[in-house]
């Protein structure tokens, strides 16, 4: 009975046509000796010599791969979903091979092919459409950038007291849009089982950047040049200095961040579509994906150059650029079901810019002043910018290389439910 129900399944799928030409060959792929036709299984050939009985073996490798992989295979909606499964779970071209299929895709075919399905799907499903431009998630990617800009504002038109019930009404607000900007649109990831303690995590380290961002060069020049009560009283941000410029260019950037995100799934949904084999996917995706990068940074200068110049301050270039671009980086891989790497990398910036604040800080204890030598020399040498520039800098290039290897993947595009 296996037997029929395997040949009814073979029927339904082109893949499977394959399988007709493999039933003269032997257990290892190979062609099996011709039978004379006198001769019964088992019985004496005409010479008198005795044939043996064909050795039973795993004659169907595939059988054994579709039962393990029997959930996948089920649930899936087009074989291109199947060959991102496999590969999510080490199934390489090579692997295929040994299943006597020249690609991962030509072995997801088969596999698509031998699942009984109720319901009216074939091979020639759509299974990854475009995701689709919405006016919802425009205008939520829009919001962070519209109140920090009118943020600014309300702290340069107010003084005293109202000035800093602005302040505070403006960052709840920025959050606030921000978080509503990150859980819809091409931003928004799904959230995964025990996921909790690293989303708190990321979202701690990535509020903590920027905050740097906004105090942390003011904040470490003064603690180096003798403390906190060394501060000037008549700086433009009041007693701390702040960098308003890189801050509302930052929240300005939510909305060409989206659209990278957005550029990067639908191009990468387009080619796995078209890719026959995943090294043809990956070289396909690799262009595609350091194009969209570059794009945000373009834009992100862009907005730099205007902040800075309409606020009159400096755009900070370096450091903004560096934590533009690990923010990037971060929430692409997180949308992309890889959230411990951006995990590591935001925490990583985050303690080195801590560590720098404390080591000046705790250099004010007597006998302490060598502590914040490092940071010193590096000050000297470039500037307070240097400590977020190195911090995130190096940050951003780590998690680079590692969008290179896994954002290339067929199984970083799976289809997952994500909305549009």
């Amino acid at each position: 009975m296996m037997g029929v129900r395997d040949d009814r399944a073979d029927s339904r799928g082109g893949a499977l046509g394959r399988l007709s030409e493999r039933s003269t060959q032997g257990e290892d792929g190979l062609d099996a000796p011709p039978r004379s036709a006198d001769a019964a299984p088992g019985g004496p050939e005409p010479g008198g010599r005795r044939v043996a009985k064909p050795r039973r073996g795993a004659a169907d490798p595939v059988k054994a791969l579709l039962h393990q992989h029997r959930e996948l295979c089920e649930r899936a909606v087009d074989p291109l979903e199947i060959a991102a499964g496999l590969e999510a779970h080490g199934v390489t071209d090579r692997t295929a091979a040994r299943f006597r299929h020249r690609d991962v895709f030509s072995l997801a075919e088969e596999l698509y092919a031998r699942v009984p399905r109720n319901g009216e799907q074939g091979p020639d499903t759509e299974l990854l459409p475009a995701p689709r431009v919405r006016a919802d998630w425009i205008l939520l990617t829009l919001a962070p950038g519209v109140l920090g800009a009118a943020t600014v504002t309300g702290l340069r038109l107010t003084h005293g007291r109202p000035r800093l019930l602005a302040a505070a009404v403006g960052i709840l607000a920025v959050a606030l849009a921000t978080r509503a900007a990150l859980r819809r649109g091409p931003l928004a990831g799904l959230p995964g089982p025990h996921t909790w303690r690293t989303a708190n995590g990321t979202r701690a380290c990535t509020l903590w950047l920027l905050g740097y961002a906004l105090l942390g060069d003011g904040l470490l020049g003064a603690l180096l040049d003798g403390g906190p009560d060394a501060l000037p009283s008549g700086s433009p941000g009041g007693p701390w200095p702040t960098a308003t410029a890189p801050c509302v260019a930052l929240t300005l950037a939510c909305a060409p961040a989206a659209w990278c995100a957005h550029l990067l799934t639908a191009g990468a949904r387009r080619r796995l579509a078209g890719s026959r084999d995943l090294e043809d996917f990956t070289a396909a995706v690799k262009p595609l994906l350091f194009g969209t990068f570059t794009l945000f940074l373009g834009a992100l200068t862009a907005l730099l150059l205007v902040s800075g110049t309409v606020l009159h301050q400096s755009a900070a270039y370096p450091q903004t650029l560096a934590l533009g671009a690990l923010l990037l980086l971060a929430r692409l891989l997180t949308v992309h079901h890889h959230r411990h790497a951006p995990a590591v990398a935001l925490g990583a910036a985050a303690a080195t810019e801590a560590v720098a604040l404390v080591l000046s800080s705790a250099a004010r204890l007597p006998g302490c002043a060598v502590l914040a030598a490092p940071v010193h020399t590096l000050v000297q040498a470039w500037g307070e910018s240097a400590v977020p520039a190195l911090a995130c800098g190096i940050a951003a290039l780590a998690l680079l290389l590692h969008a290179g290897r896994t954002l290339t993947r067929a199984s970083a595009h799976a289809p997952t439910g994500t909305p549009d």
